[in-house]
């Protein structure tokens, strides 16, 4: 059987969110093609951003030194971000109250929010509560924003710690909306920054309905700090079908997986 290139790397992706290491020999043999292609196919992808390149393979890349400021992040994904945030806010239903956390596809789910009525938003990220008070003046949607005190985080623009938390006791929320560092099968939800963990926790605890945005470089990648578990969230909204490696897992059993196409 010939595969493509990009069947090629779609199955090595497949390959890392379960397994979490490839090898070049193995994949030479499994493709029936050269090791040289193979490593050019891994060449490619890692200047994707998709994956690290290792002795002898490739791991699912991760930001090991931290996460970018959120400012160097806003280009990355662009495009899926975008999908991904407009049909989040197709989720969103008048008259309830939602919490949107910190990142840059939540910033697009800001920008989506259209035509909803008598909502209340509660938000830790600063450029999140600027887009929604515009909309706001603008009467693109009716309701209020809540700005969530605390700490400020000046290279991911966001407020943060325990007094952030302990406002987020106060409230009853019907849906979150979270963006992530990453989601495997092992570890669940995860992110870079601890504090903005700690919140996406708290969250969580104050939450009906758990809403997770991720594009495709999120999936199978583990970052620094655990959130929650798979089974603890609701939906998961993605530029891209499910992983085959994760279809018929048990923890997916009550978690929606919405495409945004």
């Amino acid at each position: 059987m010939e595969w493509f290139p990009d069947e090629r790397k779609r199955y090595i992706l497949d390959q890392l969110r379960s397994k979490q290491k490839v090898q070049v020999t193995s994949l030479s043999e499994y493709f029936s093609v050269t090791t040289e292609t193979i490593r050019r196919d891994l060449d490619q992808l890692e200047k994707e951003g998709m994956v690290k390149r290792v002795y002898g393979g490739a791991v699912l890349s991760s930001f090991h030194q931290g996460e970018p400021s959120l400012l160097n992040r806003k280009s990355i994904m662009e495009k899926e971000k975008k999908l991904i945030g407009k049909k989040a806010a197709e989720l969103i239903k008048n008259g309830s109250t939602i919490v949107i956390d910190v990142g840059t596809t939540v910033i697009e789910l800001a920008n989506e929010i259209k035509n909803k009525e008598n909502i209340t938003i509660l938000t830790n990220s600063l450029p999140v509560s600027t887009i929604l008070i515009d909309a706001l003046n603008r009467s693109v949607f009716s309701g209020k924003v809540i700005l969530l005190g605390g700490e400020l985080n000046p290279e991911q623009h966001s407020v943060t710690g325990k007094l952030t938390e302990m406002l987020l006791e106060n409230f009853i929320i019907d849906q979150a909306f979270i963006s992530v560092g990453g989601v495997s099968l092992q570890n669940g939800l995860s992110d870079y920054d601890l504090n903005e963990s700690m919140i996406s926790k708290a969250i969580i605890k104050s939450s009906k309905e758990m809403i997770v945005l991720a594009d495709h470089s999120k999936l199978g990648v583990d970052a620094f700090c655990k959130i929650c578990s798979i089974e603890e969230i609701d939906a998961i909204v993605c530029n891209t079908e499910m992983p085959n490696a994760w279809l018929g897992n048990h923890l997916f059993k009550n978690v929606d997986w919405i495409l945004a196409d």
